[in-house]
């Protein structure tokens, strides 16, 4: 199978890298694609494909959210990741955090990205205007009308500027 590049998007003090999902034999380049980046955080929103026992060996921390493909994701888990997000961009602002499902296109991890970004402040369509720059055809129809009619709680919006260390630029 041909997978696609992993994909840096930043915004304000948040870094993403979408990407596909390794297995265990692709696990090795997978880890150095994380370090390169910089990521120590991987959510992992498909069916498990590798064992992330390397990984943690290496600290960095695998979290399992999968929800079905094509679909939007639970609300539950929106909250879960939106707080995740708000954790580490706090923590360490311009950190990167690593989301992949399958292979990084058309849904779950471009999707999430999106939320993260529109609670962020931007509009769905600059978001998705963002994502798609990086990813051809990222984010199905079902999810856009979904992401069209989300209505944002600007839960990551960080109030102190003085706290955000911008390591890169929104491109």
């Amino acid at each position: 199978m041909n997978r696609p590049a992993p994909v840096e998007l930043c915004h304000k003090n948040m870094r993403f890298l979408i990407t596909h999902n390794p297995t265990d034999s692709t696990l090795s380049s997978f880890i150095e694609d994380l370090k390169h980046y910089g990521a120590t955080t991987v959510v992992r929103v498909c069916d498990i494909t590798y064992d992330k026992t390397p990984l943690e060996k290496d600290g960095i921390n695998v979290v399992d959210w999968p929800f079905d493909d094509g679909a939007p994701p639970p609300s539950k888990l929106v909250d879960d990741w939106l707080s995740l997000l708000k954790k580490k961009f706090q923590e360490d602002p311009g950190c990167c955090v690593a989301v992949h499902c399958v292979a990084g296109l058309g849904s779950r991890a471009p999707v999430l990205v999106a939320l993260a970004l529109i609670e962020s402040g931007m509009k769905y369509e600059d978001a998705i205007q963002l994502i798609r720059q990086k990813r051809r055809g990222a984010i199905n129809s079902k999810q856009l009308t979904y992401l069209e009619k989300y209505r944002s709680k600007q839960r990551l919006r960080f109030k102190d500027s003085h706290a955000q260390k911008n390591k890169c630029c929104t491109m």
